[in-house]
C-alpha cells in the first residue's frame, strides 16, 4: 500500500468514525465512549501524516507508535459499544476490521523500519 493510499485509508476510518459516533444514542455512557472514539479514530489519519513528515527514523518510529496505539485504543472503544450493547457487533464488524488492518501494517512498517536501521545504523531510514 503507498502512502497517499494508507492516508486515504485512514482518512475514510475517521470519516466512519465520525458517522458512527453522530449515530449513537443520546445516553451518558453513548457520549462518553462516543467522545473517547471520536478522539482516538480521527487521530489514526493525523498522526500517520505526520509520521509521513518525520525528522528522523526516532522521529518516523515515535509517530508510528501513536498510530498504533490509537488504532488500538479505537479498537477498545469499539468493543465497549459492543459489549455495553449500545451497538450491535454487526454494525461495527467492517470498521474493526479496517482498523485492526491498520494495526497490522503499523507494527509491520515498525518492525521494518527497526529492522534496517539496526542493519544499517547510518541510515535515515
Amino acid at each position: 500500500m503507498t502512502e497517499q493510499e494508507f492516508k486515504n485509508r485512514t482518512k475514510q476510518i475517521a470519516l466512519r468514525v465520525i458517522n458512527l459516533v453522530e449515530s449513537l444514542p443520546r445516553t451518558r455512557s453513548a457520549e462518553v465512549i462516543g467522545k473517547q472514539l471520536l478522539r482516538s479514530g480521527t487521530s489514526i489519519g493525523a498522526n500517520y501524516r505526520a509520521a509521513c513528515r518525520a525528522k528522523s527514523t526516532a522521529d518516523l518510529l515515535h509517530k508510528l507508535a501513536i498510530v498504533e496505539e490509537e488504532a488500538d485504543e479505537s479498537l477498545y472503544w469499539m468493543e465497549l459499544l459492543i459489549d455495553s450493547s449500545i451497538v450491535s457487533k454487526r454494525k461495527l464488524t467492517s470498521l474493526m476490521l479496517d482498523v485492526d488492518q491498520i494495526v497490522a501494517m503499523t507494527v509491520a512498517s515498525i518492525k521494518t523500519t527497526r529492522s534496517r536501521t539496526l542493519a544499517n545504523p547510518k541510515s535515515k531510514i
